[in-house]
């Protein structure tokens, strides 16, 4: 059974930090591109950050880059995405998701995580 499981989100205060982690278990996730989605009230699940599994390249959403970092931790099987100078319209239930290509599209996505809540306010 192949499961990801998101932790690290919460309450924090504008200009904050916080890292999320996201738990591969359950199969080999060697070449697989991972990425962070997420969906705030009233908008569409959208596109966060991405990286291969191996090579360790990495792509970020522009409204994101100087911010946030994705990374990963192949020994744990485990993918971060550091969150820096946090914002309140960064608030957002944020997932994890497993992929066998590169895209910032949902549908090429094989597996999801339950996600995470991130809430910025002060």
């Amino acid at each position: 059974q192949v499961q990801l499981v998101e932790s690290g989100g919460g309450l924090v205060q504008p200009v904050g930090s916080l890292r999320l982690s996201c738990a591969a278990s359950g199969r080999t996730f060697s070449g697989y591109f991972m990425a962070w989605f997420r969906l705030a009230p009233g908008t569409e699940r959208e596109f966060v950050a991405s990286i291969s599994w191996s090579a360790g390249s990495t792509s970020h959403a522009d409204f994101v880059r100087g911010r946030f970092t994705i990374s990963r931790e192949n020994a744990k099987n485990t993918v971060y995405l550091q969150m820096n100078t946090l914002k309140p319209e960064d608030t957002a239930v944020y997932y994890c998701a497993a992929g066998r290509i590169r895209s910032r599209f949902n549908s090429a996505y094989d597996f999801w995580g339950p996600g995470t809540q991130v809430t910025v306010s002060s």
